[in-house]
C-alpha cells in the first residue's frame, strides 16, 4: 500500500487523524460484533457515565515497520490483559482479550498507509479505550459501554536527541493506598495534571511520586515507571501494589536478565538510597527509556553520574536491545511480536 504524503522525520508526538477506527458497543449484557468506521466523532448522552463519574480506562501501544518490511505490534496480549484488569476494577465489562488483539490488527491494517517506514524514527501509536455511555445520575456503574481503537502516526519522543530530564519530588500523591494506581484509568491521569503543570512552571520535566502511605519510597511519575542502575551494575525497579505494571518496564527487566546477563532487583526503593544509584530512567511506551539526570528533593539535588549529559551506558544498552527487538533487528522472545502485515 502506498504511504500517505507525510514528512515522517518531522512528526511530533501528537494526534493526526487516520482513516479508520474500531468501535464495539456493550448493551443488554454483551458486546456487539464490532466494526471499522471512518467517523472519528463520539456521540454520547450529556449524562453518560464517563462524563459524570469518569468511568473510563485505556491502553497505549505502537505498531512498527521492521527491518524486513513487516508491520508488527509489541506484546499486545499484555495490553489486553491490563485493560481487562482496569475495566474490572471500575466495574466495567471487560472487552474479550482475543477480540482486543483482533481489533488492534484490524485497525492497524486499515491504516497501513499511516504506518511510518522503517528508519524514519516514527511509529504508529495505538490507543484502545473503553468508557460508560448511557445516562447515569446516581453514583453507580453504567449499563452500556463503548470500546474504541484509534491510531495516529507519531514522531520520536526525543526530538533532536536524548535530553536527560530533571525531576522534582512531588508533594502530591499519585495514588491512594488500596486505590487505583495499579490500573490505567483516566481518573489517575486527570489528578496528575495540576502536579505536572506546576512542575513545568518551576522548570522541572516531571514529578517523582512517593508511596502514599509513608512517603518514603519511590513509586513512579505521572505516566512512566522508574528504572535505576546501581553503582555495582544491578538493574533496580520499584515494587509496589499502587504502581502501574508497565509493559515496557517488564520487557526491559526480561532483556536485562536474559539478553544482557544483568542482575535485576524488583523491590521497594527508598528515596534515601537514590544517592547510591549510578543511572536513572523513566520507562514507558512513548520513549522506551527517558534518561534522568537529576532529581530534586525540596532543594536537595540528587545527580546521577551516568546521565547528566547523555543516556548512561547500561540504560543505553537496554534501550538499544529492546528497540532492536521491536524493530526486528534482534530476535524476539516467543510471543512478543504480533505480525500484522
Amino acid at each position: 500500500m502506498e504511504k500517505k504524503n507525510i514528512d515522517w522525520s518531522n512528526l511530533g508526538f501528537g494526534y493526526v487523524q487516520t482513516d479508520k477506527r474500531y468501535v464495539s458497543n456493550f448493551k443488554d449484557g454483551s458486546w456487539d460484533e464490532g466494526t471499522l468506521t471512518s467517523d472519528a466523532t463520539v456521540v454520547i448522552n450529556e449524562c453518560a457515565g464517563v462524563l459524570q463519574y469518569a468511568q473510563t480506562v485505556f491502553e497505549g501501544l505502537k505498531a512498527y515497520t521492521t527491518e524486513d518490511g513487516h508491520i508488527v505490534t509489541f506484546r499486545p496480549d499484555l495490553n489486553a490483559a491490563r485493560l481487562k484488569a482496569s475495566a474490572e476494577r471500575l466495574e466495567m465489562p471487560a472487552f474479550p482479550e482475543d477480540r482486543f488483539i483482533d481489533a488492534i490488527v484490524q485497525t492497524v491494517a486499515a491504516n497501513e498507509a499511516y504506518v511510518p517506514p522503517y528508519g524514519s524514527g516514527a511509529t504508529l501509536y495505538i490507543r484502545p479505550y473503553l468508557f460508560g455511555t448511557n445516562p447515569v445520575i446516581g453514583v453507580k456503574p453504567a449499563d452500556e459501554y463503548q470500546f474504541r481503537v484509534f491510531t495516529t502516526p507519531v514522531g520520536p519522543y526525543f526530538k533532536g536527541g536524548v535530553r536527560p530530564l530533571t525531576i522534582r519530588v512531588s508533594d502530591f500523591d499519585r495514588a491512594a493506598p488500596h486505590g487505583t494506581g495499579h490500573i490505567k484509568a483516566g481518573l489517575n491521569y486527570a489528578m496528575s495534571l495540576h502536579a505536572i503543570v506546576s512542575a513545568h512552571k518551576e522548570g522541572y520535566d516531571e514529578n517523582l511520586y512517593l508511596d502514599p502511605a509513608t512517603r518514603t519510597k519511590v513509586e513512579e511519575t505521572g505516566g512512566a515507571n522508574f528504572l535505576f542502575v546501581s553503582k555495582d551494575g544491578k538493574v533496580v525497579t520499584p515494587k509496589s501494589s499502587s504502581i502501574l505494571p508497565s509493559i515496557t518496564r517488564r520487557s526491559l527487566v526480561y532483556v536485562a536478565k536474559e539478553y544482557l546477563g544483568l542482575e535485576v532487583e524488583e523491590r521497594e526503593v527508598y528515596l534515601s538510597e537514590l544517592e547510591d544509584m549510578a543511572e536513572c530512567g523513566l520507562c514507558g511506551t512513548a520513549a522506551v527509556i527517558s534518561p534522568v539526570g537529576k532529581i530534586v528533593d525540596h532543594g536537595k539535588e540528587i545527580c546521577f553520574p551516568s546521565g547528566m549529559s547523555e543516556m548512561g551506558p547500561v540504560t543505553k544498552k537496554l534501550y538499544e536491545t529492546l528497540t532492536g527487538i521491536q524493530m526486528g533487528r534482534i530476535e524476539a522472545p516467543e510471543g512478543w511480536i504480533k505480525v500484522i502485515r
